[in-house]
C-alpha cells in the first residue's frame, strides 16, 4: 500500500507540472502599438498580473512579457489586460486597518487592468490579494479609479465612501436611470458590470465582454466500474490473541458518482458523491495454542455500500483533456457482514458482526471528452469491527476506477 501511495503522489506531482504549461492562443500590443499573435501561459490569474509568458509558436521557447514594454495583452475569447497609468488607492478594508481619512490616498502606478466591459464606457478590473479596486474611461482614455472607500470616524464608527455612484451618475447618463439605480448598486464585479452593460443597451450599442464561458452543464452522472486491490488483518488485542493477515485479493466493484461543477473558477472545482458496492470474502487458517485443535480458521464475508463524498480539482491539459485529483471522505455501510472464527473440526467458536469507522481516501484521474474516464484511488485504513473492544480490523483498498459519463 505504501508503494501505490507513494506512486499516486509522483503522478499528481508529474500531472501537476504538465498542466501548468498550458498555452493558448493570444496575442499582445508593445509599447509601439505592434500587435504579435502568439500563444500565452493561460494561469487564470486570480490577482493582476505584472508581466506573462508567451510563446511566437508551439516549439520555441518561452519568453517574459514585462508591464512597461506591453500596452496589451489577451487569451482570445477568455481574457484581455491593458497598461494603464492610473492613480490607485491601496487602502485596506479590514477593520483593524481602517484609516480615519475619508478621501482615497493615491499613488501614481503603471498596472496590468483586467478588461470586464468594453464600449463607449469602459469597465476594468484590479485585484492584488485583499485589494479589490474597479477603473472605469470613456473610449479608452484616461482611466479613473472608481472610489470606493472603508474608514473609521473619530467614534470609531465604520463608514463609507460611495463616491464610485456618484461618478456614475454624472458620467453614465441614461434617460430610464434613476437615482435609485445607482443607489442601489455595490462596489462589486457583478452589480457594475451589469450597470455598464445597461448604459451600452440604453444607447443601443453592443459591448465586448471580456467573462470566460462557464460550463451550462454542472451536472454529471457517471457510470464507475473498479477493480479494488483489498487486503484485511484481523488482530485480538487481549493477552492470548492472534493476528491473522489476509494476503490481498483482486475483486470487482461497481458505483454511480453524481458531480456538481462548482460555476467559478473555470469550472476547476466540483463536490463529488458516490456510492458504490465492494466485497471481500476469504479465508485464512493459523496455529492457535489457546483453543481446542491448535489451528484457527478464519472465514470473512465483508460487503459494504460505500460512499465516498469528495473535494474534486480539475486541471486541464486542453480542450478535450484534463486530470483531476480527489479528497475524499468515505462513509461505509455494511450489509450482513461478519467474521466467524472457527476450531480445526469446523466448529464456530465466536462470530464478529462487521461495524464500519469511516476513513479518508485519495485519487488522481484523467478525463477525455468529458465522457471517458479512468482514477487510482487509494484509501487509508479502515477499522470494521469498531463495536468490540478486544478486536480490531484494518481494511485497506487500492482501486482503479473506469469511468463512463451519461451526461
Amino acid at each position: 500500500m505504501k508503494n501505490q501511495l507513494l506512486f499516486l503522489l509522483t503522478l499528481f506531482v508529474c500531472f501537476n507540472c504538465y498542466s501548468q504549461v498550458l498555452f493558448k492562443p493570444g496575442y499582445y500590443v508593445d509599447r509601439n502599438n505592434k500587435k504579435t499573435t502568439c500563444l500565452i501561459k493561460n494561469t487564470n490569474w486570480r490577482n493582476n498580473p505584472t508581466e506573462f509568458e508567451y510563446k511566437l509558436s508551439e516549439n520555441e521557447e518561452p519568453k517574459i512579457g514585462k508591464v512597461a514594454l506591453i500596452n496589451e495583452f489577451g487569451v482570445n475569447n477568455t481574457s484581455k489586460y491593458v497598461k494603464g497609468i492610473v492613480n490607485i488607492d491601496r487602502s485596506r478594508g479590514t477593520t483593524s486597518d481602517l484609516s480615519e481619512t475619508k478621501e482615497p490616498v493615491f499613488n501614481e502606478e503603471e498596472l496590468f487592468l483586467k478588461v470586464l466591459v468594453e464600449g463607449k464606457f469602459n469597465l476594468y478590473e484590479y485585484v492584488d490579494g485583499s485589494i479589490r479596486r474597479y477603473f472605469y474611461s470613456e473610449d479608452g482614455d484616461n482611466i479613473e479609479q472608481l472610489i470606493f472607500k472603508n474608514y473609521k470616524t473619530k467614534d470609531n464608527l465604520l463608514a463609507q465612501n460611495n463616491k464610485f455612484r456618484q461618478q456614475l451618475w454624472i458620467n453614465l447618463k441614461c434617460p430610464s436611470f434613476t437615482m435609485k439605480d445607482v443607489e442601489r448598486l455595490d462596489y462589486t464585479k457583478n452589480d457594475l458590470v451589469r450597470f455598464f452593460n445597461k448604459y451600452s443597451a440604453c444607447h443601443n450599442t453592443e459591448p465586448i465582454k471580456f467573462t470566460p464561458k462557464q460550463k451550462k452543464d454542472l451536472f454529471n452522472l457517471t457510470l464507475r466500474p473498479r477493480l479494488n486491490n483489498s487486503s484485511l488483518s484481523v488482530i485480538n488485542t487481549s493477552t492470548n490473541g492472534k493476528t491473522t493477515n489476509f494476503d490481498s485479493k483482486l475483486g470487482f466493484g461497481f458505483g454511480l458518482e453524481a458531480e456538481f461543477i462548482l460555476p467559478y473558477n473555470n469550472n476547476k472545482w466540483a463536490i463529488v458523491v458516490e456510492s458504490t458496492y465492494q466485497n471481500f470474502k476469504s479465508e485464512k487458517t493459523i496455529e492457535n495454542n489457546f483453543i481446542s485443535g491448535g489451528q484457527q480458521i478464519t472465514e470473512v464475508d465483508y460487503s459494504s455500500i460505500e460512499i465516498p463524498i469528495s473535494l474534486r480539482h480539475y486541471f486541464h491539459l486542453n480542450n478535450n483533456e484534463k486530470i483531476f485529483v480527489n479528497a475524499s471522505y468515505v462513509f461505509d455501510i455494511s450489509s450482513k457482514s461478519s467474521i466467524e472464527l472457527k476450531r480445526a473440526d469446523n466448529s464456530s467458536y465466536s462470530s464478529l458482526d462487521v461495524n464500519s469507522k469511516k476513513n479518508l481516501a485519495i485519487g488522481v484521474g484523467y478525463k477525455l471528452d468529458d465522457k471517458y474516464g479512468i482514477e487510482m484511488r487509494y484509501q487509508t485504513n479502515r477499522e470494521i469491527l469498531n463495536n468490540y473492544n478486544f478486536w480490531n480490523a484494518d481494511y485497506k483498498t487500492f482501486s482503479i476506477i473506469f469511468g463512463y459519463t451519461l451526461f
